[in-house]
C-alpha cells in the first residue's frame, strides 16, 4: 500500500482528461463489468480439478457451476443454472431468509458441495436438490416436492443427501431410494436442523446439523422460539403489503432456546448436556476426525466466556476442556480444527492479537503456533502430512490480506505463500496443501489460479486480465488507484485512510469530497482490493472519495478493536470527524462541500456525523440505518453494548432521534428497503416522524419489497446509485 507522503506528492501533478467515460448503465449490465469472476472456488478431493460458480455472460442474475482440470485445458460448464431453473419461482420464507443472511443476489447454482470421496457434487437450485455424478458426468434431481429443501448437504462419505423441509430433517440415499425423516413434529416455532435467526445473522453459523465423518450419525439442533418477542413489521411490496409477525430478539429480551441432540442413523436420539443455564448460545459444533468426540462451543449470553465441550456422542455427556474469556467480548471464529492425532488448533486473542495455538485432546496448551504484533485473520486449511497450517493475516498492513504457511509441530517463522500489495482469498485442498487463490488490487480485478503448496502457480482458472477484450478495458485509463495514509486518533492509534481522486484531477482546483463510511466492528474498508465499479459514477462526476477505518474495526490489535466497548457510535464518530478535519487541510479539497454516505452501520454513522455538533458535512445519504440500538438484535448489540438495563447511558448517547434538532435542513437523503427484516423499517420511520414533527425538510427513498442486502437487482442498484449521485450533485455542486 502506497503511503501518503509519496502519493500525495503525485496528486499535486495535474492529470490529463481521459476518454470514454464509463456509462452508469453499463456498470449494471451483462456481462460483469469487472470481468469473469470465480466464486465459491473448491478443489476436488482427488486434487484433479477445480470447481467454481460464475455468473452468466448474458445474465448477471443467474449463476452456473464450472470446472477446470488441473492439467490444463479450457474451463467447461458443469451445471447450467438457467437450464436447471429456467423460470423465477417464489421461494419459501425460510429460503429467502437464508439468502438474505448470506447476501445471495443471484439464482441458479448459488451453492454446492463435494463429498469427501470426490464421487458426487451436491447443488441446491431454487429450492430443489441436484446431485452430479462425477463418473457418469450426469446431474440428477433428488427431490420433487412442492416445498423448498433448504440447507442441503452431502454426507462426508457421499452415502446420503440431507436437507431440511418444513422444519424437519430428512436424508435420502445418494444412489437413489426412499426419503427418510430423521425428525418429526417440527414447526416454525419449534424446528429441527435449522440455525435460528441470530445464529445466521450475527454468529456466522448458517446450519443446524452436522454429519459425523463416518456417515453414521448427525448432531441436530432443536430451536424453540416460543419465548422470543414478536415484532410486527410491515412488508410493503410493489402490489400490496402485509404485516409479518417476526420472532426478533431485541437487547435484554429472551433469545430462542437451543438444544443439541445426536441421532445415530441406526439408533436412538441422545440429548447433549449443554449445562444448567439455558440462556446460552450454541456457537459451533464439530466432530473429531475419528467421530468419537463431538466438540461444542458454548457461549454465555454476555459473550465474555466461550467454553469448549468435549462430548461423548453415545451418551451426550461432556466436559469443558478449554475456556476463553474477555472483559470485553470473545469473538466467534471458524478456527477450531481437530487433527487426526486427537490434538486441535484454535485461535485466541490472549496476547493482544489473534494468533494460533495447538492444544492436547484434554485442552492443555501444547504450544503457540504464531506470534507477533499483527493479527491472524483465519485458518484457511491444513496439510496434516506435513504438519502445516495455512492462514490469512494482515501482517504487512491492515489493508492487505496475504496467505502464509507455518508448522504447527515446531517453532518456525510463517512463510508467505502469496505476493504482497493486494488482497488474497484462498481455498486449500484437504490433502497436499495446494490451493486455489484469488488475487485483486486497486488496478487488478479478481484473478483466480491454482497454486502448489509452495505458492507457485500451476494454471489460471479465471485470469481476468485487464487488457483488450476485458469489459472494463475501454474505461481503464480513467481508473485511478487510491492513495493510502494514516492520521492519529485521540489515543495515538493509527487510523488508516484511502483517497481516490476523479479522472483529470488537478491540484489547483477545489473538489467536493464524499466520505464513504461503514465504521462498524468488522474487517477493514480501507483495503488494497478491486473497488466496486459503482464508485466510478461518483468519481466521473468529479468527486473525491475518502474512506477511514476508525477504532473498533477488526483485524488490528485487541485494544484497537475493543476501544468502542459499551459506547457504539462515539469513538467511531470522533475518528471520522478527525478524518474530515484532515480533509479540510488539503489544498484541493473544498472544505464547504463535504458529503457522507453509508449503509446499515454506515447509515447509522452517516446520521451521527450529520448531527454532530458543528458538523462539517453539508449533505449525507443514510441507507437502512440503525437509529436506536434497543431495536436491534441481541447477539450483535449486547456484544458491544451490554443490555439497556446495565448500560443505559451508552444506549442513549447515540440514539439518533434526540440528535435530530441539529440536522441541517435539506441535508439528508434517507433510504431503506420496505421488507428489511434485519434493520427493520421502524428504525427509519422514527426518523421520518421526528423530522416531520420538528419541521425539518429532508428526502426519502423507500424500496418496495427489498430487504437489507439480498434481492437487490441490478436495476435496483442502479436506481440507488443514480439517486445518490443526483442528491449529491444538488447539495454539493449547486
Amino acid at each position: 500500500m502506497k503511503l501518503a507522503s509519496a502519493a500525495l506528492a503525485a496528486l499535486l501533478v495535474a492529470q490529463p482528461a481521459m476518454a470514454e467515460q464509463l456509462p452508469p448503465k453499463r456498470i449494471f449490465d451483462s456481462p460483469d463489468i469487472s470481468g469473469p469472476r470465480a466464486r465459491g472456488v473448491k478443489l476436488s478431493p482427488d486434487g484433479k480439478s477445480v470447481t467454481y460458480i460464475k455468473t452468466r455472460a448474458d445474465d448477471l442474475t443467474i449463476a452456473d457451476l464450472w470446472v477446470a482440470d488441473v492439467g490444463g485445458g479450457e474451463p467447461r460448464l458443469l451445471l447450467d443454472g438457467k437450464h436447471l431453473a429456467p423460470a423465477v419461482r417464489e421461494l419459501s420464507e425460510a429460503e429467502k431468509a437464508r439468502r438474505e443472511r448470506a447476501g445471495v443476489a443471484t439464482r441458479g447454482v448459488v451453492d454446492y458441495a463435494w463429498d469427501t470421496q470426490g464421487k458426487v457434487i451436491l447443488a441446491p437450485v431454487e429450492g430443489d436438490i441436484f446431485v452430479y455424478d462425477v463418473a457418469a458426468k450426469q446431474a440428477r434431481r433428488v427431490t420433487r416436492t412442492p416445498g423448498d429443501e433448504i440447507d442441503a448437504k452431502v454426507s462426508p462419505k457421499g452415502g446420503f443427501v440431507s436437507y431440511v423441509r418444513d422444519d424437519n430433517l430428512y436424508v435420502t440415499p445418494t444412489a437413489g431410494g426412499a426419503e427418510r425423516a430423521i425428525t418429526e413434529g417440527g414447526t416454525e416455532l419449534k424446528s429441527w436442523g435449522t440455525a435460528e435467526f441470530i445464529a445466521q445473522e450475527e454468529m456466522d453459523r448458517d446450519t443446524g446439523y452436522w454429519w459425523s465423518p463416518d456417515d453414521k450419525a448427525i448432531a441436530i439442533a432443536f430451536v424453540d422460539q416460543t419465548g422470543v418477542d414478536v415484532v410486527d413489521r410491515p412488508e410493503v411490496g410493489a402490489t400490496g403489503a402485509k404485516v409479518v409477525a417476526q420472532r426478533y430478539p431485541r437487547p435484554g429480551r429472551p433469545n430462542a432456546k437451543v438444544d443439541l441432540y445426536v441421532h445415530p442413523l441406526d439408533g436412538q436420539r441422545v440429548k447433549v448436556d449443554l449445562g444448567e443455564n439455558a440462556d446460552i448460545y450454541l456457537a459451533r459444533v464439530a466432530w473429531a476426525k475419528d467421530g468419537k468426540t463431538l466438540y461444542v462451543q458454548r457461549q454465555t449470553r454476555d459473550q465474555r466466556r466461550l467454553d469448549l465441550l468435549a462430548v461423548d456422542p453415545a451418551t451426550g455427556k461432556g466436559q469443558v476442556i478449554l475456556t476463553a474469556t474477555s472483559p470485553h467480548w470473545v469473538d466467534l471464529t471458524d478456527d477450531f480444527k481437530p487433527l487426526k492425532d486427537g490434538t486441535f488448533l484454535w485461535s485466541s486473542e490472549r496476547s493482544g492479537f489473534r494468533h494460533l495455538y495447538r492444544y492436547a485432546r484434554d485442552g492443555k496448551l501444547i504450544r503457540q503456533v504464531t506470534e507477533g504484533d499483527w493479527p491472524v485473520e483465519e485458518i484457511e486449511g491444513l496439510d496434516e502430512a506435513k504438519q502445516t497450517v495455512v492462514f490469512s493475516a494482515h501482517r504487512d498492513s491492515p489493508g492487505e490480506r496475504r496467505i502464509y504457511a507455518v508448522s504447527y509441530a515446531k517453532p518456525t517463522e510463517p512463510r508467505p505463500l502469496t505476493s504482497a500489495g493486494g488482497w488474497w482469498t484462498v481455498t486449500v485442498a484437504d490433502k497436499g496443501g495446494a490451493f486455489a487463490g484469488t488475487y485483486e488490487d486497486p488496478r487488478t480485478p479478481p484473478q483466480t489460479a491454482l497454486y502448489r503448496a509452495d505458492g507457485t502457480r500451476v494454471r489460471w482458472i479465471e485470469e481476468n486480465a485487464l487488457k483488450a477484450g476485458h469489459p472494463f478495458w475501454p474505461y481503464a485509463e480513467r481508473l485511478r488507484p487510491p492513495t493510502f495514509g494514516t492520521i492519529k486518533a485521540a489515543d495515538g492509534s493509527d487510523l488508516w485512510w484511502s483517497m481516490r481522486t476523479p479522472p483529470g484531477f488537478g491540484a489547483a482546483r477545489k473538489y467536493p469530497v464524499i466520505v464513504q463510511v461503514y465504521g462498524g466492528p468488522s474487517g477493514p474498508r480501507v483495503a488494497a482490493n478491486w473497488h466496486t465499479p459503482e464508485d466510478q459514477i461518483l468519481l466521473d462526476a468529479g468527486y473525491i472519495l475518502f474512506r477511514l477505518d476508525n477504532r473498533g474495526v477488526g483485524f488490528r490489535s485487541v485494544a484497537f478493536k475493543t476501544a468502542i466497548d459499551r459506547k457504539l457510535g462515539q469513538l467511531e464518530v470522533d475518528d471520522q470527524l478527525a478524518g474530515a478535519a484532515y480533509l479540510r487541510t488539503l489544498p484541493y479539497v473544498d472544505a464547504n462541500r463535504l458529503g457522507v454516505t453509508g449503509w446499515s452501520y454506515g447509515g447509522f454513522m452517516t446520521l451521527l456525523m450529520l448531527t454532530a455538533p458543528d458538523s462539517p458535512f453539508k449533505a449525507g445519504v443514510a441507507g437502512a440505518p440503525v437509529t436506536d440500538w434497543k431495536l436491534y438484535d441481541t447477539h450483535y448489540t449486547e456484544r458491544f453494548m451490554g443490555t439497556p438495563a446495565d448500560n443505559a447511558a451508552g444506549y442513549s448517547a447515540t440514539e439518533v432521534v434526540s440528535r435530530l434538532p441539529r440536522l441541517k435542513a435539506g441535508s439528508l437523503l434517507l433510504m431503506h428497503g420496505m421488507a428489511d427484516d434485519n434493520v427493520t423499517f421502524d428504525h427509519s420511520t422514527r426518523v421520518l416522524f421526528a423530522l416531520q414533527a420538528q419541521g425539518t425538510p429532508f428526502e426519502m427513498m423507500a424500496y418496495p419489497g427489498l430487504r437489507h442486502r439480498g434481492g437487490w437487482t441490478p436495476t435496483n442498484r442502479m436506481h440507488r446509485a443514480m439517486t445518490t449521485l443526483e442528491f449529491f450533485d444538488r447539495k454539493l455542486k449547486e
